[in-house]
């Protein structure tokens, strides 16, 4: 059986408590079974119809004889209904007509709850479990403050970059070259390194699509998209495995091209070897030699 609730125990014993005049502790004890239960109280039987009395006898003189009323009959006494509690003989109650009714005890009060004048009860509706003053989360926030966490890496990569262009500028030289002649054109006539791809492009497709079409859709329409395509909130790397297969595409499709223009394009912007032809890039001719 299912224990019933400390709550719907306790307002189930008030009720009964109240209707019984008792107090509320005996009811509770009975519901759990250290007490034995209490009767319900009878309700109160019709007065029944007492025996008339017999009158006393009126004294006659000496010489007279005595008459004697006789008792009644008991046939002629009136049964009861109920069986009333025999009342008080000190203080019969009488209606006139000789028959005495049925005193009936009054219902004990429950004790006072001593409740101060002006403070009004209430009434139990629910219980709402309490909750901690301090919010408690089961795993740790991913967030960090902006100083010194993060500015401090960011001024560690800006060294980085810086020592490595100063090493790079005294390894490579760029000298400038003759000024330009107009009737010779370099071969091969190369761009500079960011714009090697789509030159390269250019050697696969139409100049319309690959001067025109690819870079417009791609770099433009195509990266301004990524946010409403891809409309994951996380930070997390591995959360956003959709956009970073979107970037390293690009990347890896950006640096092939690159890489194709500057070493294995020779004379005639052919495809060569440069371990074979020699490498055909200005800014590799001084440092690089595979002889």
């Amino acid at each position: 059986m299912a224990e019933i609730p400390e709550s719907l125990l306790r307002r189930s014993a008030e009720a009964k408590a109240k209707a019984l005049g008792v107090p509320v502790e005996q009811i509770l004890a009975e519901m759990r079974g250290e007490a034995p239960p209490t009767p319900a109280p009878s309700a109160p039987a019709p007065a029944a119809a007492a025996p008339e009395p017999a009158p006393a006898p009126e004294p006659a003189p000496a010489a007279a004889p005595v008459e004697a009323t006789p008792a009644p009959a008991p046939a002629a006494t009136a049964i009861a209904l109920a069986e009333p509690p025999a009342p008080s003989p000190a203080s019969p109650t009488g209606n006139g007509s000789g028959k005495v009714a049925a005193t009936v005890s009054p219902r004990p009060l429950a004790p006072p709850t001593n409740t101060p004048e002006g403070v009004r009860t209430q009434r139990l509706l629910t219980v709402v479990k309490a909750r901690a003053i301090q919010q408690v989360k089961s795993e740790p926030t991913d967030k960090v403050n902006t100083w010194p966490h993060l500015m401090l890496i960011e001024f560690v990569a800006l060294l980085a970059i810086t020592a490595l262009l100063l090493v790079l500028s005294v390894i490579i030289h760029s000298p400038l070259l003759e000024p330009a002649n107009v009737n010779a054109t370099p071969n091969p006539s190369k761009a500079p390194w960011y714009f090697l791809g789509l030159q390269e492009l250019l050697s696969y497709f139409d100049p319309q699509i690959a001067g025109v079409t690819v870079p417009t859709i791609v770099g433009l329409v195509g990266f301004m998209m990524i946010p409403y395509v891809d409309r994951n909130p996380s930070t997390k790397p591995s959360d956003r495995k959709f956009a970073i297969m979107l970037y390293t595409i690009f990347m890896c499709g950006a640096a092939t091209l690159s890489i194709l223009g500057v070493l294995f394009r020779g004379r005639g912007f052919n495809f060569s070897y440069p371990w074979r032809d020699g490498i055909f890039f200005d800014d590799l001719k001084d440092w690089v030699n595979f002889e």
